[in-house]
C-alpha cells in the first residue's frame, strides 16, 4: 500500500474497527487483563496510560494476536486476526526488534511485494521520512538507540498501516530522539493512520493525545478526551496517577 492516503480518502479498511470484547488473561492465578472491552477506530492518537503492571503492554499484544486471551475475543473489522491482514497493523516495541542487516534491508524485508528495485525505492522513502537515508547501508546494530527506534518505526510505517500500535517507543531516549519519534508519529497521524500509543510520559501524552484510556489493575477505569482527563480526571486512580501518587490498590 502506498504512502500518502488521507483520513478522508482511505478506502482499503482491513482491520478497523479493531475491537476487544470481554478480554481476560490470567497468569499464575492473577488476572492481568480483567474483562476489558476496547475499540480502536476513527483517526487521531489514542494514548493508553496507567501504572506499571496495569496491563497496557499485554493489551497491545492481545490486540495484535501475539497473545491469546483466556476469555473474550479480538476482531479486526469483524473478523479474527490473521496473517494476511497483519501488514495493516504496525507494531513498535519499547526495545527495537531489528534484523542483523543494514538499515535499508530491515525496511525492505517488510516489503515482500514488488520487484527488488521497487522495494528499494519504497524502503528508501521510508528511511528518508525517518531522517535515516544517510544511514541506509549501515548495519542496524551500529545505530544509536534513537536511530534504531526510528528505523523500527520506519519499517512499521513502510506499508502505510491502517493502525499503528506503539509500546513506550521513547523510553530511555534523549529529548532530541524523542522529538524525532514524535514527529514521525505526527506524520503518520496526518497521513491517515490511527495511532495507539502506550506511554508513561504525562508530558508526551499531553503533546500527542486526542483521547486517553487509563488502565489500573487490569481494568479500564477511565476513557475520555485528553483535555478532560488532564483537566479533571473522573477516576480516583487517574487523579492519583497525575498527581504522582503511588497506586497501591
Amino acid at each position: 500500500m502506498p504512502f500518502g492516503l488521507s483520513p478522508t480518502c482511505r478506502s482499503d479498511r482491513q482491520v478497523l474497527p479493531l475491537m476487544a470484547s470481554g478480554l481476560v488473561l490470567e497468569r499464575a492465578g492473577r488476572r492481568i487483563i480483567d474483562n476489558i472491552d476496547f475499540t480502536v477506530d476513527g483517526d487521531g492518537i489514542s494514548v493508553v496510560m496507567g501504572p506499571n503492571g496495569a496491563g497496557k503492554s499485554i493489551l497491545l499484544r492481545l490486540l495484535t494476536g501475539l497473545l491469546t486471551p483466556d476469555a473474550g475475543k479480538v476482531t479486526w473489522a469483524g473478523l479474527r486476526p490473521d496473517r494476511a491482514r497483519a501488514p495493516s497493523v504496525g507494531l513498535v516495541f519499547q526495545k527495537p526488534v531489528l534484523l542483523r542487516r543494514s538499515a535499508i534491508a530491515n525496511v525492505r524485508y517488510a516489503l515482500p511485494a514488488g520487484s527488488r528495485a521497487e522495494r528499494n525505492r519504497r524502503a528508501g522513502e521510508a528511511l528518508a521520512r525517518a531522517g535515516l537515508q544517510h544511514l541506509a547501508n549501515t548495519p542496524a546494530r551500529l545505530l544509536s538507540g534513537g536511530e534504531q527506534q526510528r528505523l523500527a518505526l520506519a519499517r512499521a510505517l513502510a506499508h502505510d498501516p491502517e493502525v499503528l500500535l506503539l509500546d513506550e517507543p521513547c523510553a530511555n531516549l534523549d529529548p532530541a530522539a524523542t522529538a524525532a519519534i514524535e514527529a514521525l508519529v505526527g506524520d503518520a497521524r496526518a497521513r491517515g493512520t490511527k495511532v495507539v500509543l502506550i506511554t508513561h510520559d504525562i508530558a508526551q501524552a499531553k503533546r500527542l493525545a486526542d483521547d486517553i484510556t487509563f488502565l489500573h489493575d487490569g481494568r479500564i477505569v477511565e476513557r475520555s478526551p485528553a483535555a478532560s482527563f488532564f483537566d479533571n480526571p473522573a477516576s480516583k486512580a487517574g487523579r492519583a496517577y497525575l498527581e504522582g501518587r503511588l497506586l497501591i490498590d
